[in-house]
């Protein structure tokens, strides 16, 4: 399990696929780097692998994709600090990020 996502959250975060009829889905967890540019925005979390998730993506570009928790743990910015969890973020609807 990773580190970026606390139990107490998991529950919440609806399975991968659960909200793609959705037209306006909550993002839960913001995940970022504290010396760079790059946001991930957690949507959906797999209830198989607690690892691959599907969000939205702001950096050099703003996307929705699919990124792994493993992945971003091996992130580090421009100062070597690795991914956070925002913990002052409260789930928002993705209309409010954009």
């Amino acid at each position: 399990m990773s580190k970026l996502i606390p139990q107490t959250l998991l529950s919440d975060i609806p399975d991968l696929y659960a909200t793609q009829n959705t037209l306006d889905p909550i993002c839960y967890v913001k995940l970022f780097t504290p010396d760079s540019c790059w946001s991930w925005y957690i949507m959906e979390l797999s209830k198989n692998d607690l690892n691959t998730c599907y969000g939205y993506v702001v950096g050099l570009e703003k996307e929705l994709g699919y990124f792994t928790l493993a992945e971003l743990e091996s992130v580090h910015g421009k100062l070597g600090l690795g991914v956070e969890r925002d913990l002052h973020f409260s789930p928002v609807r993705f209309s409010e990020l954009q």
